[in-house]
């Protein structure tokens, strides 16, 4: 049995400092690339380009998908302009991601979306998104912590008889969030399964499991908190090629 290759969406960086101030540099964070190398996998960085080929090239190397945090979501993939609120978009980044989530979904490769990466398999199924928090019309909690990236400060409560659920064993979660954008209407083939306190949607799986999405961040809590760790475990699990 080989470990299976994970592919972690890239996102970009400007260079604030040293010699090369504006440079662009490709990069992820280290906690994606410890939480897939701790749960048995092999983690590849599929670094941000335009090029489609390029893309889908780079996409036929891995066996598994992590679409990961960023940017605001262009709100016009959902049939909005920009509120003033919404933070920096990319779009560029988001036709990326979605092309990555196409190849996944058509080479029947599990995915795991993470924060932005939930958010946007959202909207790749044509659901939408509350361009920030505050346009939300009931009482909502805080979701943008602005803590330690560890530090657990929210509720979730898992979806009787969903997928996250049994994969948990349990009902309630304490998470830490970083997310000013919420999941508003959810997308086809997509059933929203956790849920803060104040109601807003903290994670999405699709009808044959193969996608799960997540609001929080699992990848930060990894060491602090095992549980944390069975979405990866799960997510090279279904990755793993039999040989």
């Amino acid at each position: 049995m080989d470990k299976p290759i994970i592919g972690i969406s890239g996102s970009r960086i400007i260079d604030q400092h040293g010699p090369f101030p504006g440079y662009n540099r490709s990069y992820v964070n280290d906690d994606y690339i410890d939480s897939v190398i701790q749960n048995g996998g092999i983690p590849y960085i599929i670094p941000f380009n335009e090029d489609v080929t390029v893309t889908i090239a780079q996409f036929a190397n891995v066996d598994g998908l992590i679409l990961s945090g960023g940017h605001d979501i262009d709100p016009r993939l959902y049939g909005e302009e920009s509120l003033p609120k919404i933070g920096e978009i990319w779009p560029a980044r988001d036709a990326f991601d979605m092309l990555l989530l196409k190849e996944a979904e058509k080479q029947q490769k599990p995915v795991l979306g993470i924060c932005r990466g939930a958010q946007l398999i959202n909207v790749a199924h044509g659901g939408s998104l509350y361009q920030d928090q505050s346009y939300r019309q009931e009482l909502t909690f805080k979701h943008n912590q602005g803590y330690a990236p560890d530090l657990e400060t929210q509720s979730v409560t898992l979806e009787e008889g969903s997928y996250l659920a049994s994969l948990f064993g349990k009902k309630h979660l304490s998470v830490n969030t970083f997310h000013h954008q919420l999941i508003k209407e959810v997308g086809k083939d997509l059933r929203s399964v956790a849920y803060a306190k104040d109601g807003v949607i903290e994670a999405l799986e699709n009808s044959d499991k193969s996608i799960i999405g997540v609001q929080w961040h699992p990848e930060m809590l990894h060491r602090s908190d095992p549980a944390m760790n069975k979405v990866f475990i799960d997510l090279i699990n279904k990755s793993t090629k039999e040989g």
